[in-house]
């Protein structure tokens, strides 16, 4: 069995949801992400996420102007997670039913990384069938 804290990217990148989707775009580009996560008011508030979907579907895709709207607009709320002892393919199929293409992984209280389509792809198909 894989577990999701073998396969995830470690490490992630929050952004305020008082922050503009343009501030929201440039941290992706620099930083090379699809997603940020977005971090709660308070001790009583609960994570969100803003992907590049997100982005394209509810700002560009309607003509929304990125410097006037706020990640908080666009965001998903509440955000589903995994733990990183789950199966991958678990949450393969977890990904699968829910439509979704990545899970912020949660260890206790605390996001410690995010689990990609692309990262059990590469896991059960690249670094198995490439392998020289």
């Amino acid at each position: 069995m894989t577990t999701v804290g073998e396969v995830m990217t470690q490490g992630v990148i929050s952004i305020r949801e008082e922050a503009s989707v343009e501030e929201a775009i440039k941290i992706m580009g620099e930083r090379h992400v699809s997603c940020l996560i977005v971090e709660k008011k308070d001790e009583t508030d609960i994570d969100g996420i803003v992907t590049r979907k997100d982005i394209i579907n509810k700002v560009v895709g309607i003509g929304r102007d990125i410097k006037k709207t706020k990640v908080s607009e666009i965001m998903s709320k509440p955000l589903m997670t995994v733990n990183p002892q789950m199966d991958v393919m678990c949450v393969a199929r977890l990904m699968a039913q829910a439509n979704v293409r990545r899970f912020p992984v949660r260890q206790n209280d605390t996001i410690v990384g995010i689990i990609s389509n692309s990262d059990i792809f590469r896991c059960y198909f690249i670094d198995k069938l490439c392998k020289k």
